[in-house]
């Protein structure tokens, strides 16, 4: 089962290694990784989505909590969560396929940042699952290259009301 891990972070040269290199020691494999500042320039947010049985991941996240820089972890799978991802795609076109590429970026509200005579470069932001969608409808047009962002998640609002209410009790 795949799980999605939140992981805050002091901003400190280091921390990311020692968080790969627990992973890649107990053997496991990261299927995307997204870090950048929080709204404390002092703190990072690393989302982690890996692959595992619930027990092994319950380790994870304990191995992740005794890492020297960590301040929370977050193991956001089955919880209310809202989830995104950006690609940029390039397509190859011809002159009918065009129009209908640009159409299928329309119908998945991507844009359109580049085109010239042979490709055309669309960017699409969503869920995991819409980004996996898109790519499986463009690739019989034949996908040049792509670059995924990895996934970056939050708590959905409630959640987080309800959190601090228990925290304050």
């Amino acid at each position: 089962m795949k799980h999605t891990i939140s992981v805050l972070v002091e901003n400190h040269y280091g921390a990311f290694n020692r968080v790969a290199t627990m992973f890649s020691g107990k053997g496991f494999n990261i299927h995307s990784i997204s870090i950048g500042e929080t709204e404390i320039p002092e703190i990072s947010r690393m989302t982690i989505v890996t692959e595992g049985e619930d027990k092994i991941i319950e380790q994870v996240v304990k191995q992740l909590n005794r890492l020297i820089d960590t301040i929370k972890v977050i193991d956001l799978t089955g919880q209310y969560r809202i989830e995104r991802e950006l690609a940029l795609i390039t397509v190859f076109y011809q002159k009918g396929t065009r129009i209908e590429i640009t159409n299928i970026s329309n119908i998945f509200r991507g844009n359109v940042v580049d085109i010239n005579n042979k490709t055309i470069t669309l960017e699409i932001t969503g869920p995991p699952d819409k980004i996996d969608a898109v790519i499986n409808v463009l690739e019989p047009y034949g996908i040049k290259e792509m670059a995924r962002s990895g996934t970056v998640a939050l708590k959905r609002g409630e959640q987080l009301k309800q959190d601090k209410k228990e925290s304050v009790l």
